[in-house]
């Protein structure tokens, strides 16, 4: 089986912990890439975060990633355009085959792999090796459409380490019968966890707090802000019951938060095992304190939230956004935070990056995050680990746990 992995360097470092052997960190011309380093301890994800292992996996003692986070977590926006070319190592199952970069080690979790067939890594730039069989891809990967395919005709599993495929599988992946697996379900957690740290920020008004002192208000002007609130026995809404929202859920529960969903797709057992109730968009918006978007990208889900849906939200509320930025009006929501009325915690936008002139930067009653929710290391390796171990499944002629179908396209992001 012929594996080709075209995934750039620094995100085999942060998915793989590949390239310790040869400067981890470093670019093709030996200059620093900014980085996080990773404690001890994170290499393993713990089983409550979906960790995947698959037989050949080792456990990880190595700790350093190359650059930290951000995915580009728009999970689809252009990645790999300034990344150095890479000529490419042929690896296979023999020792002589691993040798072409210096030890396994240099592979990271990829060595996993090697006795599975031919590994070979390539940039994202390049054709498709025509004995393909499985395709590793990363962000910014090419669009698979039939000249690209045509290349490959023995291609049978895409395995993506981001999240959505929309931007580059098309129906001719469909068509010739390619499978096609994610890893989406490893990035649910972290995003969880910052909506989750956003609306305690909110419900504190710790953005105010901290825009007034930076600014130089004096004491008493600083501590100037509308009422806070707990999280415990709080309304919280949450419109869309994806992985990130159901995490999301989890974690306020847990605080003591009443949760209301709007989810078209959400069934009356689901919200009952989730512990939630159901309700229409129009209630979500008008019965909580906070309301959190986790909706995918769909063609019914632009503007969601344009001026009426706004104005629904009760005076003091606060929205949160770590989802995509296709779901609300950008000048209807700066209008309503302009006015001062509600107070909003936003990870991403229609533009990236940000423009530094952006009037969001400027507002006391917003707190902006540049597209990072995603971005732990401990979140890139569970991305890695579930790749590879979706790969022994297809190997072993097993169901694949995270797989993407023709049929699931109307309703993903």
């Amino acid at each position: 089986m012929s594996i080709v992995v075209a995934v750039p360097r620094r995100w085999r470092e942060a998915f793989f912990d590949a390239g310790a052997a040869v400067g981890r960190g470093r670019d093709e011309d030996g200059a620093a890439q900014s980085g996080v380093d990773g404690s001890a301890d994170a290499g393993g994800p713990a089983s409550s975060l979906g960790a995947e292992r698959g037989p050949g996996i080792g456990t990880r003692t190595r700790c350093g990633t190359g650059e930290d986070a951000g995915e580009d977590p728009r999970e689809g926006g252009a990645r790999g355009s300034g990344e150095p070319e890479e000529r490419s190592p042929v690896l296979d199952g023999s020792a002589s085959g691993v040798g072409d970069v210096g030890t396994a080690d240099d592979l990271g979790t990829l060595a996993a792999l090697t006795g599975l067939g031919t590994l070979r890594v390539v940039p994202q730039s390049d054709p498709l090796p025509a004995d393909t069989r499985v395709l590793i891809t990363g962000w910014g990967a090419p669009v698979l459409d039939e000249v690209t395919l045509a290349a490959a005709p023995r291609l049978a599993l895409v395995a993506h380490t981001g999240g959505t495929v929309k931007p580059f599988v098309t129906d001719a992946v469909w068509r010739r019968g390619i499978r096609v697996t994610q890893a989406g379900a490893a990035m649910a957690y972290p995003v969880g966890e910052v909506a989750l740290a956003f609306t305690l920020a909110l419900l504190h008004r710790i953005p105010r707090f901290d825009h007034a002192l930076h600014a130089g208000a004096g004491w008493a002007r600083a501590k100037a802000a509308p009422p806070r609130h707990e999280l415990a026995a709080g309304r919280i809404g949450v419109v869309g019951a994806s992985r990130t929202g159901r995490e999301y859920i989890r974690l306020v529960r847990l605080l003591g938060a009443t949760v209301t969903v709007a989810d078209p797709y959400l069934t009356e057992a689901e919200a009952e095992q989730l512990g939630v109730r159901v309700a229409t968009l129009d209630e979500v918006l008008a019965e909580n304190r906070i309301v959190a978007l986790h909706a995918p990208v769909l063609p019914e889900t632009r503007h969601l939230l344009g001026p009426r849906e706004l104005s629904l939200l009760p005076d003091g509320a606060g929205l949160v956004n770590t989802a995509r930025s296709w779901l609300v009006d950008p000048v209807a929501l700066l209008a309503e935070l302009r006015s001062g009325r509600i107070d909003a915690a936003v990870d991403v936008f229609d533009d990236e990056p940000l423009a530094e002139d952006d009037p969001l930067r400027d507002l006391p009653n917003v707190l902006l995050t540049p597209h990072e929710a995603a971005g732990t290391v401990e979140a890139r390796r569970r991305q890695g680990d579930l790749v590879i171990a979706e790969i022994e499944r297809f190997h072993r002629g097993e169901p694949l746990r995270h797989e993407v179908t023709a049929a699931d396209w109307h309703r993903i992001g």
